[in-house]
């Protein structure tokens, strides 16, 4: 990944030749429900699979993980289906997403539904797994190993003519939901069955998972295991802590996950100037270009957060009274008596994850009475912001096949 001034321009994609199932690739679109349509995208052999665990995943993630070698080869599908912005009184939309599916005789599989993290190219999510490394990743861990593996791009990314809906709880939850929904459709017509429900996500996907993880829990949808890395489970500190109590190993790029958030906030949310009140005359119209894909010189977006937010922001009064600092304050994932369990993994020297947001999750749970203990907290070491995750995934499908 290249990074240029803390601002990532564009994620890893990785080119390998595809071997397709000639029937399905040359069958189109297919509906499997009202406003569900799926089609086939390609078929990844275990050479393939095996090269993402072995060498391709270890070099994005700068850390040497053994992997477990698959066992199957996975076909691919870009799923599009029918959903609403809850934020703007359930207006109707179209979203995307993947189901990756193993090649063999069975007909029943386990469901892993992975919640992506932070990106920056439209496509750089799990319907186009060419360029989402952290897709791949799940891709050979899991749907080869023999479970089906899902996942949104959220509103705004795949195929999305949407603005970008960054960390706005109410649509991830409804983007993941209905994704869900119509993962199963697609599962349905294909005469394929999922047997239980495994929910995990990184970083942003990290809080995107827990917020799946509620709603399921408030619709009675079971889900037998929640793991995430490196989660972003409460903004408001997680920020706070960006602004008024930075670290000196935060990463450089924290200032994208600021202007992604606050335009994201003003569109999904209705409120006009948001964004303006929050940066600096001289950068709001490169972020703005930045949040919206236009072709920009990035590299002008200063990494010092003091050079591109306005100073009173960094009062701590004055950020928990405005606008955007009380919309940040609401996006939490896991403030309800959580009924399933849950591990999040966090990284101990995580360039954006501070340890005391890896760990808030269980605190709270734990808070109540003699503890809710559904939810751990569980370190990976001395580990950077991918390489939590790399570290992660090892034993989330430990535990995951325990079940």
């Amino acid at each position: 990944m290249k990074v240029l001034n803390g601002f990532v321009l564009a994620c890893l994609v990785l080119v390998f030749g595809i071997t397709p199932a000639s029937a399905q690739d040359k069958a189109g679109p297919i509906s499997a429900s009202s406003g569900v349509r799926y089609e086939f995208i390609a078929r990844w052999e275990v050479d393939r699979l095996d090269q993402i665990l072995s060498k391709d995943f270890p070099e994005f993630a700068g850390i040497d993980v053994v992997y477990p070698r698959a066992r199957n080869a996975v076909n691919l599908y870009r799923v599009t289906y029918g959903s609403v912005v809850p934020e703007q009184s359930n207006r109707p939309i179209v979203a995307s997403g993947l189901v990756a599916v193993p090649d063999t005789d069975e007909k029943a599989f386990p469901m892993l539904s992975y919640q992506h993290g932070t990106v920056y190219g439209k496509q750089q999510v799990p319907s186009y797994p060419d360029q989402s490394p952290e897709t791949q990743l799940m891709i050979a861990l899991f749907a080869g190993q023999g479970y089906v593996v899902t996942g949104s791009d959220y509103f705004g990314m795949g195929i999305s003519t949407e603005p970008e809906g960054y960390l706005v709880k109410g649509s991830h939850q409804q983007a993941t939901f209905d994704m869900l929904m119509a993962a199963r459709a697609v599962l349905d017509h294909m005469g394929i069955e999922d047997t239980k429900l495994f929910l995990s996500g990184w970083s942003q996907g990290g809080f995107v998972t827990m917020a799946m993880l509620e709603r399921l829990e408030q619709a009675g949808v079971p889900v037998a295991a929640t793991a995430t890395a490196s989660a972003p489970l409460d903004l408001f500190p997680l920020m706070e802590g960006f602004l008024a109590f930075p670290r000196k190993i935060d990463a450089s790029w924290i200032n994208s996950v600021m202007i992604l958030s606050a335009f994201s906030y003003e569109h999904y949310y209705g409120i006009p100037g948001l964004a303006r009140s929050l940066f600096v005359e001289e950068h709001y119209e490169t972020a703005k270009k930045a949040y919206e894909r236009v072709p920009t010189d990035v590299t002008t977006i200063p990494v010092d957060l003091r050079k591109l937010i306005r100073p009173e922001y960094f009062d701590t009064k004055f950020f928990g009274q405005s606008a955007f600092g009380r919309l940040i304050a609401t996006a939490q994932a896991y403030r309800w008596v959580i009924g399933s369990p849950v591990r999040n993994y966090y990284g101990e020297t995580d360039e954006a994850i501070p340890v005391g947001i890896g760990q808030i999750a269980m605190f709270y749970q734990h808070a109540m009475g003699s503890g809710n203990t559904k939810v751990e907290a569980i370190s990976t070491g001395a580990t950077s912001h991918r390489g939590t995750y790399a570290k992660a995934a090892v034993d989330w499908k430990i535990w995951f096949d325990g079940f």
